[in-house]
């Protein structure tokens, strides 16, 4: 099946092809303008961009949301992750401002939600994983982006199965 991946980022696109194989991905074409994340759970955001991306083509989508939660910040970045340095922060800014404000060493959780949308049958989906883990002082490793460099996972769970 072919779906089409409701982001610009092109990391998401590198991370998330093998992960949903054996279907294909297809990116999102610039035309079609997705919704600004403001729900206030990754799910809602998640889901938010699929609907907008699939009532715009017509096509079954997969979208994402995704961030990390400082329990030392009472769950933030959250959903603000991409711009919690400010609304075009980039990932540099965003994981030196997470290291300022949360020590080393504390508890902090990877949260992804992943939704479907099929819009002929119509049939939605949401699924959502964390990962926790801590914080480490200095960014490390060269394959991660954004919040990836400091985190160190512990233990991931599940909240639903993707449907076959």
């Amino acid at each position: 099946m072919r779906l089409l991946l409701a982001t610009r980022n092109p990391h998401k696109v590198r991370e998330l092809a093998p992960l949903l194989a054996p279907h294909d991905l297809d990116p999102l074409p610039a035309s079609v303008l997705l919704p600004p994340e403001t729900a206030p759970t990754f799910a809602g955001n998640a889901l938010l961009k699929a609907r907008a991306a699939a009532a715009a083509t017509g096509r079954v989508v997969v979208a994402d949301d995704s961030g990390i939660e400082a329990a030392a910040l009472g769950g933030a970045p959250g959903v603000r992750s991409a711009r919690y340095a400010g609304e075009h922060a980039t990932d540099q800014e965003n994981l030196a401002k997470l290291l300022r404000e949360a020590p080393a060493g504390s508890a902090v959780a990877y949260v992804c939600a992943m939704a479907y949308v099929d819009p002929h049958a119509p049939v939605e989906h949401v699924v959502e994983g964390r990962c926790a883990g801590t914080l480490t002082a200095d960014p490390r490793g060269d394959g991660g982006f954004g919040y990836d460099p400091v985190f160190v996972p512990t233990t991931a769970t599940t909240g639903a199965r993707w449907p076959s």
